[in-house]
């Protein structure tokens, strides 16, 4: 039974040139931004402050917020990119996270290259990694460019390549953040079913987004922070009601209790 737990996780950046006046507005106009010192005195920007949460089997979390609250630094510490600097976390189960584009991937080599190298890391077969190659090739649509170094691909293509090697197989616990349904529309209206595939056979599944509707479709609880904290935990109804203004949670409830 798969298993996600935080215990009180806290995550600060060192300002080493915390001096720099331009610096320093860049920061204050950040919205998850809190000045803090570390254990060493320096200055530090306490980006997430004693998250806690614990979700098991079927659980699907929806994380809400403004830019800058904290949603994708919390998502990039679920998936180990970052290391609390506080706290503990226990994750039980295979884990997929769909965070940013091109990430883990070798912007040197090409796309076909780029599979081969995730089938490695996943420890498959040789039998398993064509399988791989042949999944995303055929997903990803890019055709004769899979020949091609990463580094030339656009934006697009690369969130392409990314999207069908990260989703090619079903995980345990799926770490997801908005990013994955923007694209353009014909690309994208593929991905989100498979995603929906994905949401539907994970049993755990962590999502950030903006949109309330997609968060009441997949999410059964969301978590709402704001300035790295914790603001409200809880059904995703209730939670919508306190954070979005009035009139927008109005026309969401109609349209929820729309047949």
């Amino acid at each position: 039974m798969a298993n996600l737990t935080a215990s009180n996780v806290s995550i600060g950046f060192p300002l080493y040139h915390s001096d720099s006046r331009s610096l320093k507005k860049t920061i204050l106009g950040q919205a998850s931004a809190r000045f803090g010192r570390d254990n060493n005195n320096r200055p530090v920007v306490q980006a997430l402050h004693d998250i806690s949460f614990s979700l098991n089997s079927g659980d699907r979390l929806g994380l809400i917020g403004s830019n800058g609250s904290g949603k994708t630094t919390l998502l990039r510490v679920l998936s180990g990119i970052y290391q609390p600097t506080g706290g503990t976390l226990s994750a039980k189960g295979r884990m997929t996270a769909l965070l940013d584009p091109g990430q883990g991937m070798n912007h040197q080599l090409t796309g076909r290259e780029n599979i081969r190298l995730r089938g490695l890391y996943l420890g498959l077969s040789v039998s398993q990694t064509q399988e791989l190659v042949k999944d995303v090739e055929d997903f990803s649509e890019l055709g004769h460019f899979l020949d091609l170094p990463v580094r030339n691909y656009s934006s697009g293509m690369t969130i392409r390549l990314a999207f069908a090697m990260a989703t090619a197989f079903p995980p345990e616990i799926l770490l997801m953040d908005e990013w994955i349904l923007a694209g353009d529309a014909v690309f994208m209206e593929k991905a989100k079913k498979r995603v929906e595939g994905m949401v539907r056979h994970a049993d755990i599944l962590v999502l950030a987004s903006h949109s309330p509707s997609i968060l009441l479709e997949w999410c059964n609880r969301l978590l709402w922070i704001e300035n790295g904290q914790i603001r409200g935990d809880g059904a995703p109804m209730r939670i919508l009601e306190h954070y979005l203004p009035s009139s927008a949670f109005k026309e969401l409830a109609k349209a929820e209790a729309a047949p």
